[in-house]
């Protein structure tokens, strides 16, 4: 069986690159383990693609088995012709389980065997791979290489540090992957490019203009850009990997000069986030992949297969929408931090779930619940109030979740995610306090919004009473007739409690119901009109919140 070797993989060998530490470096994203049958401490040299026309040794190598079904006899050859690689990599094949035959070859070769996910294309793995064994051997200033695998936010902070400046870690389409949690002297641009969490177009546009993107990715020091206006001082790097560019780290002074071994810092920095960001961008691809599928699904465009095989949520078992909103407004990092609260809340329950970023909040998708139905149900109300409860310990108080309907299989959540976007709107509606409710629970604040969504922009009768008491107000300097109106008949036309609410004597609020039944008309003995008039008042309420 014959071997086609990758050119610039670097002698992996003479720095001790274990199969264990490559798989830990590409991240469980890219690929799966399937059995080692000499554990994972066989040594890495190089990545080769399977070539049955030009021979040539496995030892040490990790071969991608493309093109092989994992399946078919043709598999146990390779593997058992494999005898003294590090690894052969299949895809996953239609079962995804490995067969028996395989499994022996395997043994009987000392072979491990590992699976390429499905949502890792081959050229992919191959580049990922080739970086993968470029990072061995990385040695760096022990304050940067501190930070754990995986954690950029972790990078960014050890890297300020060192540097005395403000860190953003970005990938090669300038959007944000981590940033150091510098508060002080922040310029305008930092802000705005982590509360984006990209770099703004504009800003991009005139970087790629000026030729300086080509700068970065051709050097391999780092690049200086002087202070400019309110702009401060920056250092610049670019992170490769076995000849290929992962993104850059980017470092801002902050209300004083960098420290004068900034750039040695920088240097390192780079080797070092290398392994972290293949290891991002494996697990990442996985990630968005998901939330791509999700996503299609609930805006009508995906099939429940596809959300099935990328996140492995029965296609036909109860699930719901869950839709979370925080106490308080969040953007960028926030929701980000939200979703990740939010994931590893959801992680504690039995079944699976996939979270979404949504306009100042998020979307919880929880599939496989109980079988019986009203189980089904009391387990999706039971994470509502648990959610909440987290929420509001990570954000502050406030949180709200709307509890969509629980449906039957996958492909019907777009309906349970309109119920769960309705009941959310309700739950934010003016004096309503609960923090979590189902769609019964709320209905008829749900069936008031939506009259008066049908209501709103209705051209109405100009000479209403309420629009008489509006001029009337108006042409007084603020006057108080369409307050009184509101409170009264909020409290069913109870004098006390509408004085009280008022803040007036029971005399004066009779007064001033005389006065605005003479200046507009109303008949409140009159249920027609009274109903008019409720109504044109919530239209007012919403026209001057929305404003």
């Amino acid at each position: 069986m014959a071997l086609n070797g990758l050119p610039e993989q670097g002698d992996a060998a003479a720095s001790g690159l274990t199969l264990e530490k490559l798989l830990s470096v590409m991240g469980a994203g890219a690929l799966e383990l399937c059995m080692a049958p000499r554990g994972l401490g066989a040594v890495v040299e190089g990545v080769t693609v399977l070539d049955s026309l030009e021979p040539g040794p496995p030892r040490g190598q990790v071969l991608l088995a493309v093109g092989v079904d994992p399946q078919s006899a043709a598999a146990v050859d390779v593997v058992r012709d494999a005898a003294g690689a590090a690894a052969v990599v299949f895809g996953r094949g239609k079962s995804g389980q490995l067969p028996e035959a395989l499994r022996a070859a395997a043994d009987g070769a000392g072979t491990a065997v590992v699976f390429r996910t499905a949502w890792f294309g081959w050229t992919e793995l191959v580049g990922a791979l080739r970086a993968g064994l470029a990072l061995s051997g990385v040695t760096a200033d022990p304050g940067v290489a501190a930070a754990p695998l995986g954690d950029l936010n972790g990078l960014a902070d050890a890297v300020a540090v060192l540097v005395g400046g403000a860190v953003t870690i970005e990938d090669v389409e300038s959007r944000v992957l981590a940033y150091s949690s510098t508060q002080e002297d922040v310029d305008e641009l930092r802000r705005l490019t982590i509360l984006g969490r990209r770099v703004p177009g504009w800003r991009v546009s005139a970087m790629q203009e000026a030729g300086f993107f080509r700068a970065l990715w051709s050097t391999g020091d780092v690049v200086h850009r002087p202070a400019h206006g309110e702009n401060p001082e920056r250092l610049v790097v670019a992170v490769r990997a076995g000849g290929e560019i992962l993104g850059s780290i980017w470092v801002a002074a902050a209300g004083s000069d960098l420290a004068p071994q900034a750039s040695d810092t920088l240097r390192s920095a780079a080797r070092v986030a290398a392994a972290h960001l293949v290891h991002h961008r494996s697990y990442w691809t996985h990630a968005r992949l998901v939330e791509d599928a999700a996503r299609a699904l609930l805006d009508g465009r995906g099939t429940a297969g596809m959300l099935t095989e990328r996140a492995g949520i029965p296609t036909h078992e109860h699930c719901a929408v869950l839709a979370v909103r925080p106490g308080a407004s969040r953007k960028g990092a926030e929701t980000g931090k939200l979703c990740a609260l939010l994931a590893v809340c959801c992680g504690a329950y039995d079944f699976k779930s996939v979270v979404l970023p949504s306009d100042q909040g998020a979307l919880v998708l929880p599939g496989g619940l109980h079988q019986d139905r009203q189980r089904a149900v009391e387990q999706v109300a039971h994470l509502g109030k648990s959610l909440a409860r987290q929420v509001n310990d990570a954000f502050g108080p406030g949180a709200r979740i709307g509890l969509g309907t629980v449906v039957e299989s996958l492909a019907d959540l777009p309906e349970s995610r309109r119920s769960a976007d309705l009941v959310l709107r309700a739950l934010l509606s003016a004096g309503e306090h609960r923090a979590v409710a189902s769609a019964s629970e709320v209905a008829e604040t749900i069936a008031l919004n939506q009259i008066m969504d049908e209501l709103t922009g209705l051209a109405l009768a100009p000479e209403t009473p309420v629009a008489r008491l509006v001029a009337f107000d108006a042409g007084h300097g603020g006057g108080t007739m369409v307050e009184t109106l509101r409170a009264y008949l909020d409290h069913f036309g109870h004098v006390p409690a509408t004085a009280r609410t008022l803040g007036v004597h029971a005399n004066s609020l009779r007064h001033r119901i005389s006065r605005l039944t003479e200046v507009s008309g109303l008949d409140l003995g009159s249920p027609d009109a009274r109903l008019l008039a409720q109504l044109q008042l919530r239209l007012l309420e919403r026209g001057r919140r929305e404003a």
